[in-house]
């Protein structure tokens, strides 16, 4: 399929034309400038993560501000006493508790984890559930593989790939929540895929930017769905963490890339030298899964 040529049942209408094109528009005129739309409930992510940026604070005041938010207050607690982070079985049973077993680190990671499935969740989103879902899982299967590999074969810090993972398609859950406001486009969900497929990359990067998401991060997620010549069967950067956790865990997206053989990114080379790990990955997302949803 010529992946630079939607299918034309996507493109009838003048209006759905109008409205793919002001979409982007609006998308491009907000990136451009510091009216950047979130839904509510993702900004209580945002704010925690902000608020929790000093590497310094007690664990006290981290507990103090975590606690305000019910839902990460009680996702956290879920995690650290997850079989991943409680192998001895020690269940904590408060958030101070939970905060020191996890790092701050993971608390941020989980504060914007729970933002954006709280985003899929939004009344609006409910025309793109199918999409979403299928995106939802795929994030957090990839967070899980890029910590998994990045602690496995590489020096990268394992909270750093996890939250690559989590966020390189960070541009195609904004880009649904947008879409859901145009009329036209929730009335054919196809041509969102295409729009998605498009221009995700891009605007992940300016949104992750925007975000104030640390550099290394925002570079790692640029060009995780373009395939490589050669297959990194050797990791040796956070960019190569991401883009092998992206296709073990299903770069071509059933949803997105339907008529793609998903070989063209290495996926059989990779699933074989990384062999090892997948029933790792595949325990560590469905927990993960298990926690979030």
């Amino acid at each position: 399929m010529d992946l630079d040529r939607p299918r034309m049942d996507d493109m009838k209408g003048d209006a759905l034309q109008a409205q793919r094109f002001q979409m982007l528009e609006d998308i491009a005129h907000e990136l451009s400038g510091s009216d950047i739309v979130f839904p509510t409930c993702f900004e209580v992510g945002l704010r925690l993560r902000k608020e929790l940026q000093d590497p310094e604070l007690p664990i006290a005041r981290i507990a103090g501000i975590v606690s305000l938010e019910p839902l990460v207050a009680a996702k956290l607690i879920r995690l650290a006493n997850s079989a991943h982070y409680n192998p001895n079985g020690l269940d904590v049973r408060n958030i101070p508790a939970a905060i020191t077993r996890l790092g701050i680190n993971l608390v941020r990671i989980t504060a914007l984890a729970i933002a954006s499935k709280q985003m899929l969740l939004s009344k609006e989103m409910v025309i793109f559930r199918d999409l979403s879902n299928a995106l939802w899982k795929h994030s957090i299967k990839s967070a899980a593989a890029a910590r998994i590999l990045a602690r496995t074969f590489t020096p990268v810090n394992p909270d750093e790939a996890m939250l690559a993972g989590l966020l390189h398609d960070f541009g195609a859950f904004y880009m649904l929540y947008r879409a859901a406001q145009y009329p036209e486009l929730c009335e054919r969900p196809e041509t969102v895929k295409y729009l998605i497929m498009q221009w995700h990359d891009s605007i992940g990067v300016s949104l992750l930017n925007a975000l104030g998401l640390p550099e290394e991060i925002v570079q790692a997620t640029i060009g995780h769905d373009h395939p490589r010549d050669l297959a990194p069967t050797t990791l040796k950067t956070l960019s190569d963490v991401v883009y092998v956790s992206n296709v073990l865990c299903g770069a071509h997206f059933e949803w997105l890339y339907q008529d793609i053989d998903p070989g063209v990114m290495g996926t059989e080379v990779l699933r074989e030298a990384f062999l090892e790990i997948l029933p790792a990955i595949e325990s560590e997302s469905a927990e993960m899964l298990a926690i979030f949803d």
